[in-house]
C-alpha cells in the first residue's frame, strides 16, 4: 500500500491549520493510502489515532508521497528536504513578520525564517496544494514553478450542528444587546485594534447597547493583547469580552449570539471564521485585503475603509434594514456551497491523485 503521509510542525487544538490537516488525514485514509500526521509537538487535547509523533515518522520509498504542511519556520523544512519519498507542500501561508515587530521578536524571527525556507523549498518541491489563489501567487513570486492544485479547507461543517454551550448563551442572550463577532487568534496581523476602534464609534453614537465578542487565544501575543485591553479602557468601551482559547461548543454560542461579523484582518491565507460565519448566517463586513476578497466570493459586505464613521453605519445598516440583511445572508449562503465538506473533498482527492498516483 502507497504511503501518503503529512508532516506538521505541531498540531494544535482547535487552530485552521491543524484541523485542515486533520480532516485532509482522513480523507487521505478513506482513500486508501497508508496515512498519518506525523507533529513535533501536539496539544494533549487533540485526540485522533492518524496524529503520531514526529519519531514514529515510517521509512519512505522513492514512490511513496510526504506532504509538508507549511505556515511558519521549522526544523521541519530541512528535514523534508533530505526525506526520501516524492515531495508535495500544502501551503496555508506566512503571515509577514513585519506585522509582529514590537509585540514578539520570537514570532518575527520564526515568520522570517519561514518566508527563507518557502524560497529554499521552490527548488524541491514537486507539487504544490495552496489553499486560495492568493496563496498560489505568494508561492509564484517566490520562486515556484511545480504544479499547482489549488483547493480551499477543508472544513466538516456537520461538526458544528452540535449544540453550543449553554453557559455562553445563557450569560449573553437576552437584555436586547446587538452583538458584535471577530474570530481569529489575537494577533497584530488581525487587526483587532481596528475592530475596537470601529466598535466603540458604534457603541457610543449609534447603539449603546452592543456587545463586541474578540474570541481568539493570545498564546505568545500577550503583550498585543493587554495593549488592546488598555485601547478599549483608553476609547471608553463597555461590554468588551476577550474569551481566550475557547473550547468548539464554547465558538458555535459565540456565532450563534452574533449578529455582525466585523473582520478588519490584513494578510490571511483564507480566513476559515469567514466560512463558519456564513454557515451560521452571521452577515460579515469585512476589510478588502489578502485572501478576504477571494473568500467572499462577491458574499458579504466588502469594504476598502476602515473610517469607524463608516463602519459603524454599515453595522447600523445590517442590523437595522432586514431586507438588506437578507440579501447578504443569501449571498452568503450561495457561497458557503462552495466550501461544502463534499465539493471540497472530491477536489482534494482529485489533486492529490494528480500527484500520488501518477508514475
Amino acid at each position: 500500500m502507497k504511503k501518503v503521509i503529512q508532516i506538521i510542525p505541531s498540531v494544535g487544538y482547535g487552530d485552521a491549520v491543524g484541523n485542515d490537516c486533520l480532516a485532509v488525514a482522513e480523507a487521505l485514509s478513506g482513500m486508501g493510502y497508508e496515512t498519518g500526521v506525523y507533529a513535533r509537538t501536539v496539544d494533549g487535547r487533540v485526540r485522533n489515532p492518524l496524529v503520531r509523533d514526529f519519531s514514529r515518522l515510517p521509512r519512505l520509498s522513492g514512490d511513496d508521497v510526504v506532504i509538508l504542511n507549511h505556515c511558519t519556520g521549522s526544523d521541519l523544512c530541512e528535514r523534508f528536504k533530505k526525506m526520501n519519498g516524492r515531495k508535495m507542500m500544502i501551503y496555508h501561508n506566512i503571515t509577514p513578520p513585519r506585522f509582529f515587530e514590537g509585540f514578539s521578536r520570537e514570532m518575527e524571527q520564526n515568520l522570517s525564517e519561514g518566508y527563507r525556507q518557502t524560497r529554499d523549498l521552490a527548488s524541491v518541491v514537486e507539487y504544490c496544494m495552496p489553499i486560495s489563489e492568493f496563496n498560489a501567487s505568494d508561492l509564484t513570486d517566490m520562486g515556484y514553478t511545480c504544479p499547482m492544485f489549488i483547493r480551499p479547507p477543508l472544513i466538516p461543517f456537520g461538526d458544528y450542528k452540535k449544540k453550543p454551550d449553554k453557559r455562553i448563551t445563557d450569560k449573553y442572550g437576552g437584555g436586547g444587546f446587538t452583538n458584535i463577532l471577530f474570530v481569529g487568534r489575537i494577533a497584530p496581523n488581525k487587526k483587532q485594534e481596528d475592530v475596537i476602534k470601529a466598535f466603540a464609534y458604534y457603541q457610543r453614537n449609534v447603539n449603546e447597547r452592543s456587545r463586541l465578542f474578540l474570541v481568539g487565544n493570545d498564546k505568545g501575543l500577550e503583550r498585543y493583547s493587554l495593549a488592546l485591553k488598555r485601547y478599549a479602557v483608553a476609547l471608553g468601551c463597555e461590554n468588551v469580552v476577550f474569551t481566550g482559547h475557547t473550547r468548539f461548543e464554547e465558538l458555535l454560542a459565540y456565532y450563534k449570539l452574533a449578529d455582525v461579523f466585523l473582520c478588519m484582518s490584513e494578510h490571511e491565507g483564507f480566513c476559515v471564521p469567514l466560512a463558519e460565519a456564513m454557515f451560521f448566517d452571521v452577515p460579515i463586513i469585512a476589510y478588502d485585503s489578502c485572501a478576504v476578497p477571494e473568500t467572499l466570493g462577491g458574499s458579504g459586505v466588502l469594504i476598502n475603509d476602515k473610517e469607524p464613521v463608516f463602519v459603524s453605519l454599515m453595522i447600523d445598516r445590517l442590523v437595522g434594514d432586514k431586507a438588506l440583511r437578507r440579501r447578504v445572508i443569501e449571498g452568503q449562503r450561495k457561497r458557503l456551497k462552495d466550501f461544502s465538506y463534499g465539493i471540497v473533498k472530491a477536489r482534494l482527492e482529485e489533486g492529490v491523485r494528480a500527484f500520488a498516483d501518477k508514475v
